[in-house]
């Protein structure tokens, strides 16, 4: 067997063990608590059947309850290797934030359109599909350029203080700033043109910010504030203007 079959074996391995664990956490979920439970679900790589098999992909998933306060703790835990992230929330409540246009829509927007059910008997993932595409639909270009502006706020505060770190050869915490920076900027990217990603590293990596040094990051944001400054609102105003929104 070639070195090449040998490690696509084990990636299939550890994917396969990623659904075992999923399954049994779906399980034990709907076991301990049958009568609090709408729906179980996996997003990320699970969801989108690509699994890498990496073994730092965590297992993401989603408990749906029908009333708030019900079901499990929400928790982040290795199961028997696999780390699982597990999201709990009523469904009201979980509705509710799938029609929010936050600055970060395009890296939760993912999870609200691309689910994989373990236990849905009534349908309702789809419906929080609907819910979330449909409140894009309505979006009017002002709310994704408010968003935009947020999070550039965020990308040139980062960029900044990387700057002034590496002028104090602070590098270590230059570089973690720097990396707040790009995936800011990312977002901002998102945002302007309605794209959402995968995780962090997909959006660096898809807007051409993975591993951009200060100079190419603070251009790209410079670009962003002509941006948003041609769409109707600098990203400089005046007290008056902070005042009123």
């Amino acid at each position: 067997m070639s070195a090449r079959s040998e490690q696509a074996g084990v990636d299939r391995g550890l994917d396969d063990r990623r659904w075992t664990v999923a399954e049994q956490v779906a399980a034990a979920t709907r076991r301990r608590f049958p009568a609090d439970v709408l729906a179980v679900a996996v997003h990320g790589p699970l969801a989108h059947g690509d699994d890498d098999g990496g073994g730092d992909r965590e297992v993401g998933m989603l408990v749906v309850t029908y009333r708030p306060g019900t079901g499990p703790a929400p928790a982040t835990r290795r199961v028997d290797g696999v780390l699982v992230d597990l999201t709990v929330a009523a469904a009201d409540d979980y509705l509710g934030q799938a029609r929010v246009l936050s600055p970060l829509w395009p890296l939760t927007a993912d999870r609200y359109v691309t689910t994989r059910a373990l236990h849905d008997p009534t349908g309702w993932l789809p419906t929080l599909r609907d819910e979330h595409l449909g409140r894009l639909a309505r979006a009017r270009p002002a709310e994704f350029s408010t968003a935009a502006r947020q999070a550039w706020y965020r990308g040139s505060a980062a960029h900044a203080r990387a700057a002034r770190l590496a002028e104090w050869y602070e590098t270590d915490q230059a570089l973690l700033m720097l990396g707040e920076a790009r995936l800011a900027a990312a977002t901002v990217t998102g945002l302007l043109s309605r794209t959402y990603f995968r995780d962090p590293g997909d959006a660096v990596r898809r807007t051409g910010l993975a591993g951009a040094d200060m100079t190419e990051v603070g251009l790209v944001l410079a670009r962003q504030a002509e941006e948003l400054t041609a769409r109707g609102r600098p990203v400089d105003g005046t007290v008056d203007e902070l005042l009123t929104g």
